[in-house]
């Protein structure tokens, strides 16, 4: 019998421990401190990669040295 009850009751003992910290959280934590509020940040230009080879390069090289 307790085979049966005890996977049928995972999900509501999951269900109740989620309830239960979102309860937590909002009756027992202190509130969030606000941040200043600061300019917006600018993001900074990506960065160039070095250009590869192209393949027809790589090949011909590849193959002229056999």
């Amino acid at each position: 019998m307790y085979t049966l009850i005890v996977p049928a009751s995972i999900p509501f003992v999951l269900l109740a421990v989620v309830m239960a910290l979102s309860w937590w959280e909002d009756r027992i934590l202190p509130p969030p401190v606000e941040a200043p509020a600061e300019a917006p940040v600018t993001p900074a230009a990506p960065a160039q990669l070095p250009e590869l080879p192209g393949v027809d390069t790589a090949l011909t090289g590849e193959v002229a040295g056999r």
